[in-house]
């Protein structure tokens, strides 16, 4: 649990690395912090995040708040950070806090607005790569699934083992895995 904890004090206390305008910082500022909070209710949830899942995990994304917007044509936009743990395998300490962006579109019969938070593990080195690399579209450059839930849940599933990456999401209290694929992850060149 200790490690946890770890892990969402980084996101809170990254806030004073950033030098940019004090507005701009204040907005990355909220974003960490946001990040933070998020990453730590939604692992005290008791049927959330396997500990063996987190603890296998090269790198983690938080994003806050994604909206998803439809009328017919949809869309979902949202900003966030990423931590990733440091050394050539990515089994080193954790590292400094990046800022991502989560973009996506649907198209179908839809309608309505909704905040959503996520938190997805990218669980190998390829995984990481893809990311760091430039902007990735989830599913299609690197491989996504639902994360399992439950503290108790069997890490070495057929979906640990083939994905790249394990997303989760939480909405009005509600916390489940679900699938990102189809939306494109990119680093926030402005915020970064």
């Amino acid at each position: 649990m200790k490690k946890l904890g770890f892990i969402a004090g980084l996101f809170l206390l990254a806030t004073s690395a950033f030098c940019q305008t004090s507005e701009d910082k204040a907005k990355d500022e909220q974003r960490l912090t946001e990040a933070g909070t998020v990453l730590k209710e939604v692992l005290n949830v008791p049927e959330g995040i396997p500990q063996d899942l987190l603890n296998k995990a090269v790198c983690v994304a938080v994003y806050p708040s994604v909206i998803k917007a439809a009328f017919g044509f949809g869309g979902q936009y949202g900003r966030g950070t990423l931590l990733c743990r440091s050394g050539a395998d990515y089994k080193g300490a954790w590292g400094a806090p990046a800022m991502y962006a989560l973009e996506g579109g649907s198209i179908g019969f839809q309608l309505g607005v909704q905040s959503t938070d996520f938190v997805i593990l990218v669980m190998n080195q390829r995984g990481a790569e893809s990311l760091l690399d430039s902007k990735v579209k989830l599913g299609a450059d690197a491989s996504v699934a639902a994360g399992p839930k439950g503290r108790d849940a069997e890490a070495a599933t057929d979906v640990y083992m083939r994905a790249e990456m394990l997303t989760y999401s939480r909405s009005r209290g509600v916390f489940a895995g679900v699938s990102l694929e189809g939306s494109t992850m990119r680093p926030d060149e402005d915020a970064n």
